[in-house]
């Protein structure tokens, strides 16, 4: 006997549980309304076929891991894999991909605007040998976006034009969430993929050691009829941190360099702050700590909204969080201005002391706010 989603099912008289041949990866935050109509979607439009559906839930507080249970426990088709303390659909899509055994793995949205029955014939095309990924199209003859704001409509337009510039995937819609792959094309990229935001199409074509064979079909995305989107700035940063990964992220890691672009920021914080205290009279050392714990804050608060997104701080973590934070840069500015005055003792040369002395604060309060505020969290647990 085994255990599947909860549910106690026979094995085959082999003693052995074959794999379904797809599975159906759906990534959800939120979006408990959106899940016993997807899996009625999905049964209808897969019907006669062997597959599963693995939602991977970061921690919904609206209770869509109940609902996926509630629904695995009468239907063995479902999955559940709930991750705690860290966010990003990309990464989702890998665990939930990881997961499963199946030798075709297909990605869509929990929203209903993707076309569920466009499966069968995507997995047509996997069959016939030709393609390793098939790509549910907005942008080929017959597509559509036609119930698209006009601004998410412009954003989805320059991210595929920046995805064109940026590597060799030429895809007409690169940027989609839809489509279906086959398991050994997806595995040679799985170590090499930044997961960073929600384009993990497009992450595994640029990631890949070889050029994947790919085919785009026609898809009209529905209008999401239950819950919000989730497309927002924040998204369209980590779009752009994903690029830069793709550029750059095998030389320099991409979270040193959005760390370094925080700590830029909080230089203007800084000086922004000095000048406010100073102007109410504050004497110069009361000003020049509080524009320091100003920044300190300011940093820290950008860092887990855009830097460390994946691992964002909430509730008391939030709080334990910035007083690590805190003590992280306070070690980081004694040893900055003890290696900057050794340095100018010895050479006399302020710029190269400066310099050397901001490197070194800037390396330990990556390095120490990376091992004791933003801390790997633990593992999705698997249902």
């Amino acid at each position: 006997m085994v255990t599947v989603s909860g549910v106690i099912a026979e094995q085959p008289a082999g003693g052995v549980a074959s794999a379904p041949e797809l599975a159906v990866i759906v990534p959800t935050r939120n979006e408990r309304d959106n899940i016993a109509p997807l899996v009625a979607r999905l049964a209808g439009a897969l019907s006669g076929m062997d597959w599963e559906v693995i939602f991977v839930d970061d921690d919904s507080p609206d209770g869509t891991a109940a609902a996926v249970r509630s629904l695995a426990v009468r239907d063995t088709h479902v999955r559940l894999i709930e991750r705690i303390g860290r966010r990003g659909l990309s990464s989702a899509c890998v665990e939930g991909m990881l997961a499963s055994t199946a030798p075709c793995l297909a990605v869509m949205d929990a929203d209903l605007q993707h076309d569920e029955t466009l499966l069968p014939r995507m997995m047509r095309h996997l069959r016939a040998g030709d393609f390793d990924v098939v790509v549910a199209s907005r942008y080929v003859a017959g597509g559509s976006t036609r119930d698209f704001p006009s601004r998410r409509e412009r954003l989805s337009r320059l991210a595929v034009h920046l995805a064109h510039a940026s590597s060799r995937v030429k895809l007409e819609d690169p940027m989609s969430g839809y489509f279906v792959i086959r398991r050994e094309a997806f595995e040679p990229s799985v170590r090499r993929l930044s997961q960073l935001g929600f384009k993990i199409l497009f992450d595994i074509l640029a990631s890949s050691p070889r050029p994947l064979r790919c085919l785009e079909v026609p898809c009209r995305f529905d209008a999401r009829r239950r819950g919000a989107s989730k497309l927002d700035t924040l998204t369209a940063l980590q779009f752009g941190a994903l690029i830069l990964d793709k550029l750059i992220g095998r030389v320099v890691p991409v979270t040193l360099i959005l760390f370094l672009c925080v700590g830029a920021t909080g230089l203007v914080v800084h000086l922004a702050a000095l000048y406010a205290l100073l102007a109410v009279r504050a004497p110069f050392p009361a000003a020049q700590s509080g524009a320091v714990l100003v920044a300190m804050t300011s940093n820290f608060l950008l860092n887990n909204l855009i830097t460390y997104s994946d691992l964002r701080l909430r509730g008391r973590q939030f709080l334990r969080g910035l007083l690590s934070f805190y003590l992280v840069c306070s070690i980081g500015a004694v040893a900055n201005v003890s290696l900057a005055s050794l340095i100018y003792r010895e050479w006399r040369v302020w710029w190269v002391a400066g310099t050397a002395g901001a490197a070194l604060g800037a390396a330990w309060n990556y390095m120490g706010s990376r091992l004791l505020t933003w801390r790997q969290p633990l593992r999705g647990a698997s249902r």
